[in-house]
């Protein structure tokens, strides 16, 4: 009623203001634009065009409330880049000091992210922090607001999405399915979770999933609750989104289907389903999406094939017409995914031409899908196997000119946060490498942790580059986020690196960790003290946080709600953590409790005796006498599996595992026996030395070198605590050429197992 007493208002003195609008005050010319854009009168955009132009003279003496409201409106008008909102900046810039209140910001900020500068930018975030921290209360719309600069400006700045979440929390019982819909789709564009606001949404929503009952709705609902519903919830929502599939949007669709492969959803039923609705609204969708629902249906394995002839007929044409080269390389990639695709000699054409203009991650995606064409065989034209593999060597050219051309640490680890695959490995990891260490001056305290990820992907153990990040974290602790420390600890961890101020680096993280571990959440807690055990390190703060009843039934609940990938890596890093403590920190009194964990993890495992185990396995029983000298894939305490177990007495002289009573493994049989328990093992005879044999592969050493990484070093440390001698063989040294016979390897064996230099 208020809104068409408005409308009326507005309508009868719409022709009044155009010729008055000079009289106006400043507030009731932003007020009128902003009614006029709110209750969409479309009729009265030459009204709103005078108001804009007016409200521009006055910008210089509006007040904040009023700036706010104008900000907003041009906005919503879609001026983004246009020179008035420029000006609205300008004015932020100046008057930012005097900006006391969140709301106000949060408009302004949102409203003038299109047009600000880095340093700007960067000033915004701090003056947020201050006022989200000094307010006890903040309305999560202003939350929402700071999240949606953040995605504006493609940031994932952590002190503010960890304030911004603490207040959605506490608003968690105000909050409708739209706004957690809105807040869990940001987090997934900025790439960041946090599973206790997923396990607070499910609570919430999955007490309510019978009240929505209209498309809109239910697509959000199904976004939020599908990758994190239990079996019954799922089902039914499966069940609904069959019956409503009619009714869906574009979008609708869109979000169902990306959900299903969130869900790794095998459902036959609702994807037919979503298929057979996809037909009618594939023309509405732009080039991206269509991208990614291709993607989405050849994950979810669909086999509607007359929708992927739509899907690739509708893709070259976008190719046919793009002048975008991400765009290009995004189609490439994805028609490449595409099965029993057939490459017709345009796009190969249409490669070669957006080449030079390609950044590293483009060039990546191109060549990624020509090796494949071309493995395939699915190139069938006139010399097409020649064509591809000249423009393959185009494409290694502009990739090593973009990389001399590379002057800027940050706009080329920016370049590098998305290249991945077999092609940059082989081609450009190492002189990408090489280049950053060229800009090793440029490493400041804002860049370690992309440098960091970086070295990471590559497994690249570089001592200049992890020296200097090292130093560069000691230097400005204090400036760098806790949660950045964690994944530039996981760096030094995951490689086995000491630098040379190894102590004052671990113990300078380890304090600013332990001060801050509100910063984490649950998981992440458990991923930490993990990457620090690894590198030997057992902060009593932390150990004591996560063995506690408390802290562990809170992570069996936050589990439940992690993507299952995740959920495994958490309970087997729990697990590590835990065996690693018992070993290491006894006086903790934390208590092994991962027996059944293992049992259940061991016994459903199929793994299958290898050749090479096999073939060992024989000169094993050559060098020792027998068979029953040496057991295969043996479990010990704590459920370290090793390749093969012997034990020699004093002399040096191997003891039978049959006079013990120990069982043996079936050598010839296809599946491994575990002996899980290790019944067999028993207290050795005075002098007696247990030997595991452990078989080193490329994984168990940093790219391009000899040097262990952490996991294998901490393997080794607890093995020999165990009472074992550890006997290494790197796969480099048992595959190089001084080994090439029966003859050396058996003397090899000998030398090692038996201590001889």
């Amino acid at each position: 009623m208020e809104s068409c007493l408005q409308l009326k208002s507005i309508q009868v003195c719409s022709r009044y203001a155009e010729d008055k609008v000079e009289h106006m005050e400043d507030e009731a010319i932003v007020d009128t634009l902003y009614s006029i854009l709110r209750l969409n009168v479309e009729d009265h955009s030459s009204l709103a065009e005078v108001l804009v132009t007016e409200a521009w003279k006055r910008l210089e003496r509006l007040s904040l409330p009023a700036l706010s409201k104008f900000a907003l409106c041009l906005y919503k008008q879609r001026r983004h880049f246009s020179p008035v909102i420029g000006k609205v900046a300008h004015i932020v810039d100046m008057k930012l000091d005097s900006i006391q209140d969140i709301r106000i910001l949060s408009v302004l900020m949102i409203s003038i992210s299109d047009v600000i500068s880095q340093c700007f930018r960067d000033r915004l975030l701090h003056k947020a922090g201050q006022l989200l921290e000094e307010k006890d209360e903040v309305h999560f719309n202003y939350a929402k607001r700071i999240l949606q600069f953040l995605q504006n400006v493609k940031l994932r700045y952590h002190p503010l999405l960890e304030k911004c979440n603490k207040i959605f929390l506490k608003s968690a019982s105000h909050l409708d399915i739209h706004s957690i819909s809105l807040i869990l789709g940001l987090y997934e564009q900025l790439g960041f979770d946090n599973a206790e606001f997923r396990l607070v949404a499910k609570q919430l929503l999955s007490e309510t999933i019978d009240v929505y009952y209209d498309p809109e709705t239910f697509a959000k609902l199904f976004f939020i609750l599908g990758p994190v519903a239990e079996s019954k919830v799922r089902e039914r929502l499966l069940v609904t989104a069959v019956r409503m599939a009619e009714e869906f949007s574009s979008h609708q669709v869109l979000v169902i289907v990306k959900t299903m492969q969130k869900m790794k959803c095998r459902n036959s039923h609702l994807l037919k389903k979503m298929a057979s609705i996809l037909h009618k609204h594939l023309d509405s969708y732009h080039v991206i999406q269509l991208v990614k629902l291709t993607q989405y249906l050849v994950v979810l394995r669909c086999h509607d094939l007359e929708l992927f002839a739509k899907l690739k007929m509708l893709l070259l044409g976008f190719l046919k017409s793009s002048v975008i080269p991400a765009d290009t390389a995004a189609i490439i990639r994805v028609l490449a995914m595409v099965p029993s695709f057939q490459v017709e000699e345009v796009i190969i054409n249409k490669a070669a031409a957006v080449l030079p203009q390609c950044k590293l991650h483009h060039l990546n995606c191109i060549a990624t899908a020509l090796v494949k064409w071309n493995h395939y065989d699915q190139l069938h034209w006139q010399n097409s196997s020649e064509l591809c593999v000249k423009l393959l060597r185009k494409l290694n050219d502009c990739g090593f000119q973009r990389l001399q051309k590379a002057n800027n640490l940050n706009l080329l680890l920016e370049e590098l946060t998305h290249v991945n695959g077999e092609w940059f490995e082989e081609v450009l990891s190492e002189e990408t490498v090489a280049m950053c260490q060229c800009l090793i001056d440029q490493i400041t305290w804002e860049n370690v942790l992309q440098l960091s990820f970086f070295l990471m992907k590559t497994n690249h153990r570089c001592p200049s580059l992890l020296d200097r990040i090292a130093s560069v974290t000691v230097e400005n602790i204090d400036k760098i986020h806790p949660f950045e420390i964690y994944f530039i600890l996981f760096l030094f961890s995951a490689l086995n690196y000491d630098p040379p101020a190894n102590e004052e680096f671990f113990e300078s993280c380890i304090q600013r960790l332990t001060s801050n571990l509100s910063c984490f959440g649950t998981h992440r807690l458990v991923l930490l003290g993990h990457v620090l055990a690894v590198a030997g390190y057992f902060p009593p703060a932390l150990m004591m946080r996560i063995f506690n009843v408390s802290f562990l039934s809170k992570l069996d609940a936050q589990l439940k709600v992690l993507p299952d990938t995740l959920k495994q890596r958490v309970r087997l890093c729990l697990m590590k953590l835990n065996r690693a403590v018992c070993l290491e920190c006894p006086e903790f009194h934390i208590p092994w409790f991962h027996e059944h964990y293992c049992q259940r993890v061991f016994c459903n495992s199929s793994s299958r005796i290898n050749p090479l185990r096999q073939h060992v396995h024989r000169m094993l029983t050559e060098i020792l006498g027998g068979s029953h000298y040496a057991r295969i894939s043996v479990l010990t305490p704590y459920y370290y599996e090793i390749d093969f177990e012997c034990i020699l007495d004093e002399n040096k002289k191997p003891l039978s595992y049959v006079a013990q009573n120990t069982p043996l493994d079936d050598v010839e049989g296809i599946h491994l026996t575990r002996d899980i328990k290790d019944k067999g093992r028993k207290a050795l005879p005075p002098g007696a030395q247990r030997i595991a044999l452990e078989f080193l592969d490329s994984k168990a050493f940093s790219k391009d070198s000899h040097h262990l990484k952490g996991e294998s070093a901490l393997k080794k440390r607890h093995l020999e605590m165990l009472g074992y001698q550890v006997v290494q063989i790197p796969h480099f040294e048992w595959n190089s050429m001084v080994l090439s016979t029966k003859g050396e390897q058996l003397e090899y064996l000998r030398r090692h197992l038996y201590g001889i230099q």
